[in-house]
């Protein structure tokens, strides 16, 4: 089994309505126009941002973004609601829209690290290797874009090199808990959780409050089935940031896996609150569902999140996972088909396209499928993949592993 965990409505313009107030027998100035608007509309990026994610969460982003749009256009100097208007536009599949507002807060902010990390995302998806690798450095140290240059690297084909890049700076400054812990995602990218613990905890020796690598410590121990010391980092790091997404998302994962079904979906009813329109809540709700035996309550829940997140890798190995766990070859395979369409590198997408072509009796399609997984740096995909591979093909050597 290869399935995986990812890690009421109120109008904007009514959250930021002034209070009437009775008419004086006075005689007044004359308002401009742009200062009656901005009258309407005080500063509160962050109310800008809880009215939005309301409207989400009642599954109006559309009018969530008309909503955001209009406070940032009265705002366009606050960085926070307009990167997240960003972040809605090319969620909503507007990447053109969310390129031109990262470019435009960069203008004003070059260092904003958060919008680096975003418009690397952005050229990552228009398939710009070497800008993506460019905006996802100049968003570190403080951000989790490490995972985004492996695959970048992976895909330029230096990874070796950024590796031991990354390496040689954590042995140069041991002392430094950003060169340590972000050793410790590269690790973690390239499936070495072992490892991983070891540099995430040289960043904790460091700084014990550092949220990245408490949180990226427990997807370690997740990654090795160690589920109660997983807990203890989530919950540690909430303790810290009591509202921070990632932990409690992946508080709820872990107590997923760890069978804690109850609490988790407390965890996880929390962390849909906190950002609505984040896809991986979904994938776990669906997880959740399954478990409690509602397969196509958990089909509908992986194909929200898919709709949220179009790249959200786990929402199509599930999805597939439980189309075929009812012999649904045919659904298993268009799922799978359009991830590895956003997706093309995924290995586990590979090996499970691979199964539902064999079950539908294609076996050459199979065993491409196979070939291509083994050749992939996911370790379990590869490794089921070349023994599905050999079996079927008994004369046949799969392209050993990279």
């Amino acid at each position: 089994m290869i399935r995986r965990l990812a890690v009421a409505c109120v109008l904007l313009t009514a959250a930021f309505a002034i209070p009437a107030t009775p008419v004086r027998a006075q005689i007044i100035e004359e308002s401009s126009p742009i200062e009656l608007i901005i009258n309407r509309f005080p500063s509160d990026p962050k109310g800008a941002i809880a009215a939005a994610r309301q409207l989400i969460a009642a599954g109006k982003l559309d009018l969530a973004i008309q909503s955001l749009a209009r406070y940032v256009a009265v705002h366009p100097q606050e960085a926070a609601p307009r990167r997240f208007l960003g972040d809605l536009y090319f969620r909503a599949g507007n990447i053109t829209q969310a390129k031109w507002t990262y470019e435009e807060i960069l203008n004003e902010y070059p260092y904003d690290k958060e919008t680096h990390n975003r418009l690397g995302t952005v050229y990552s998806v228009e398939n710009d290797i070497d800008d993506a690798i460019k905006q996802f450095n100049e968003a570190l140290p403080g951000t989790d874009s490490v995972g985004d240059l492996v695959a970048l690297h992976e895909r330029k084909g230096d990874l070796p090199k950024y590796r031991a890049e990354m390496e040689h700076l954590a042995d140069v400054y041991p002392n430094d808990p950003a060169l340590q812990g972000e050793l410790a995602q590269v690790y973690m990218a390239i499936h070495e959780p072992v490892l991983a613990m070891r540099y995430f905890e040289r960043a904790l020796d460091q700084d014990p409050r550092d949220i990245t690598a408490l949180n990226g410590l427990g997807l370690a121990y997740m990654a090795e089935h160690q589920y109660p010391n997983a807990i203890k980092q989530f919950q540690a790091c909430l303790g810290i940031a009591p509202e921070t997404y990632q932990c409690e998302n992946n508080l709820g994962a872990a107590q997923l896996n760890a069978g804690q079904l109850d609490v988790a979906k407390k965890a996880l009813d929390i962390a849909f609150h906190l950002a609505p329109e984040r896809a991986e809540t979904f994938v776990n709700y669906g997880f959740y569902d399954d478990a409690k035996g509602d397969w196509r309550g958990a089909v509908a829940d992986y194909a929200k999140a898919i709709a949220i997140w179009p790249y959200q890798r786990e929402a199509y190995i599930d999805i597939a996972l439980a189309y075929e766990a009812h012999d649904l070859y045919p659904l298993a395979q268009a799922a799978l088909l359009k991830g590895l369409a956003s997706v093309p590198d995924d290995g586990r997408m590979r090996f499970l396209l691979g199964r539902a072509y064999e079950a539908q009796g294609r076996r050459a399609d199979a065993l491409a499928q196979f070939r291509l997984a083994a050749q992939g740096t996911d370790p379990q995909a590869a490794r089921i993949a070349k023994a599905e591979f050999t079996g079927m093909s008994p004369n046949a050597t799969p392209t050993p592993q990279r």
